[in-house]
């Protein structure tokens, strides 16, 4: 019967995809937690943090919108980046400037401007995301997509199950000495992170075609480049599509990540302590979900849709939820715990399984770009939304979400062309 059980949880997709992974894919997902678990430590009370320095609904607003107009030049020039000198380096380099330097400022911020730098500096994660995002996929077995971004996605809620630590400390200490402990050791991590990195990884075999490629190509010859490439994706149906999910998941996790604190906290009365016990029931059920749910559906267009709708209802739950009360809360954070794991692994195997191979890294580096500048003037909008009534920008988040339903339905995806080396 024991070896039974070894057998099913051995053949189980996700263990046998795990235990198979090689090269970059098992090194990312290996080292993903140095990055993980101090992000969801100081996640929770990011937003709290700023506020209780004094900076502001509006101002918080306004930092979102200013980082997201320097996050789309980083981005426009990601692919190019990624391209000359590499996925590894580019990798490497945008964690050192995109985390590890704004940890540190973020550690001893004071005011407003403390946090606008450190945002600036982060946004050289972008640089970071098409890099590393090629790093990840490009000599990774194309059916195995789904599954390795689902354990990326495991990888970093593992680590949430270390935030009650942050809670026991805020509610021991206090908040704002807690949080600016956790970003300084944030930063340490981040360096290790980069060096792994730097160790152990290898190029890509697409990496190094498009190095060589463009070796003897100016920066400024390869920009001129995109008059080419950005035609191809607002000509091309499935591109838009995929954009337009791209924008409206990356305005709502804006959303999330910078106003539920603030809302639940501020406006429903509940302790700051708890923020820390929030994703740990949402990892909880994801991971369950995961184990047992989504490996049993093939499909995209599906899940992705019933999980848009997850996202719907959850938004509007949280809306009506009654100031003082934890039980909804808790209702509102198990049905996007589901609604997040139907959406996300599926919607990064959709990018990476329906662009060309041989222009992958300046495609998505174009994508993220217009998705941060569509996204750009609504950081600013939802903090006037959230001054006038904190429920406003969750009721927002609601509409996106149908939107985005209405998209998904009319997805047909595409096979892939493949290049050499992959």
């Amino acid at each position: 019967m024991l070896s039974r059980m070894k057998r099913r949880i051995r053949n189980h997709p996700l263990i046998d995809t795990l235990v198979t992974l090689k090269g970059n894919p098992r090194i990312l997902v290996f080292i993903e937690p140095l990055w993980g678990i101090p992000y969801n430590l100081v996640a929770p009370f990011a937003t709290v943090y700023m506020y209780s320095l004094g900076v502001r609904d509006v101002e918080i607003g306004l930092i979102l919108s200013i980082a997201m107009v320097v996050q789309v030049a980083f981005s426009f020039f990601g692919g190019i980046i990624a391209d000359k000198y590499g996925r590894k380096r580019t990798t490497m380099l945008g964690d050192f400037f995109g985390w590890v330097v704004p940890c540190l400022i973020w550690a001893v911020s004071q005011n407003f401007w403390f946090f606008l730098i450190a945002v600036l500096f982060n946004s050289f994660e972008q640089i970071n995301q098409t890099a590393w995002y090629c790093l990840l996929i490009e000599d990774a077995e194309k059916d195995k997509t789904v599954s390795i971004y689902t354990w990326i996605m495991i990888a970093g809620l593992l680590a949430v199950f270390v935030a009650p630590i942050s809670g026991v400390l805020v509610q021991s200490f206090s908040l704002v000495p807690v949080v600016r402990t956790i970003y300084a050791g944030f930063s340490i991590l981040m360096v290790v992170k980069c060096v792994i990195t730097y160790r152990y990884t290898t190029e890509t075999q697409q990496g190094k075609i498009r190095r060589e490629e463009t070796k003897n190509t100016s920066c400024l010859q390869l920009i001129r480049e995109y008059r080419g490439l950005i035609p191809m994706i607002f000509k091309d149906k499935l591109t838009l599509q995929i954009l337009s999910i791209m924008v409206i998941t990356y305005i709502s996790n804006m959303i999330s990540t910078n106003f539920f604190g603030l809302y639940v906290s501020d406006t429903l009365g509940l302790p700051e302590q708890y923020l820390a016990y929030f994703p740990i029931i949402k990892a909880f059920v994801m991971i369950i979900f995961m184990f047992a749910i989504q490996h049993r559906m093939r499909s995209v267009r599906l899940p992705m849709g019933v999980g848009l709708g997850l996202f719907v209802l959850c938004q509007l739950l949280l809306i009506v939820s009654p100031g003082g009360q934890v039980t909804t809360i808790i209702l509102y954070i198990l049905l996007e715990a589901v609604a997040h794991a139907l959406v996300y692994p599926r919607k990064e195997s959709l990018v990476a399984n329906n662009i060309d191979p041989a222009e992958r890294a300046r495609i998505i580096a174009l994508l993220t770009a217009f998705m941060i500048t569509f996204s750009i003037p609504f950081g600013y909008l939802i903090g006037l939304m959230s001054s006038a009534d904190r429920r406003l920008p969750f009721l927002f988040s609601a509409i996106l979400f149908t939107v985005a339903i209405t998209v998904i339905v009319r997805i047909k995806e595409r096979v892939p062309k493949q290049v050499p080396g992959e």
